[in-house]
């Protein structure tokens, strides 16, 4: 069954609500004990990156969380700031993330914009597969996803990529390494993409 992690992070009513009307089974997880079980994991995003991994290490989760993913291999998608503490750190912050994908979290430099778009990046975007994956499949990618962030995953190496989105410069949108994702944007709030792409992960 799928089981979100609940560190006090995200709109998880939202995806319980998209889970439910798409007949799947999901559960949220409030405490480490609470993830046994998972056959997939889900790590939302609202809020910042040091607040977040705190969050993990007090709770007791981060140690759970490592045995599942880099152990068992349970499948795992994290979604914004969830997608963000999958680097090794952050500009926004002091503590290090979870590293399950090499690379950093930095802040859009907007002198390097080609244009001056405002920050943060708010509202609908496409994204841009760098490579094909079955958690895109029947995806509109011209219609995109629905973003809202300032921060951004830079990946170490772009075989991590899996999709790009160009906002100002391009940027990692999707990132992947075997059974780990991270979605920039929200899919929670993206209409019939985002219940596409919860399908898409439920189905691996």
């Amino acid at each position: 069954m799928i089981k979100i992690v609940n560190y006090g992070s995200g709109n998880i009513q939202a995806i319980l609500n998209i889970y439910k009307q798409l007949n799947v089974e999901c559960y949220v997880a409030n405490t480490p004990e609470e993830l046994k079980g998972a056959t997939k994991l889900i790590l939302p995003g609202v809020g910042a990156f040091d607040e977040t991994m705190d969050q993990l290490l007090k709770s007791g989760f981060q140690k759970e969380l490592d045995r599942l993913v880099l152990e068992e291999k349970v499948p795992t998608m994290g979604i914004c700031v969830g997608m963000q503490i999958l680097a090794k750190n952050s500009e926004e912050g002091e503590l290090k993330g979870l590293g399950y994908i090499n690379g950093v979290v930095k802040k859009f430099d907007i002198d390097l914009f080609d244009e001056k778009p405002y920050l943060p990046h708010l509202g609908w975007n496409s994204i841009k597969p760098t490579k094909p994956h079955r958690i895109f499949e029947n995806i509109d990618f011209d219609h995109g996803f629905y973003f809202l962030h300032t921060y951004y995953f830079s990946c170490e190496s772009l075989e991590n990529r899996l999709a790009s989105t160009y906002y100002g410069n391009e940027f990692s949108s999707a990132v992947n390494n075997n059974n780990v994702f991270g979605m920039q944007f929200h899919p929670e709030k993206s209409h019939s993409n985002g219940i596409q792409l919860f399908k898409n992960f439920a189905n691996l």
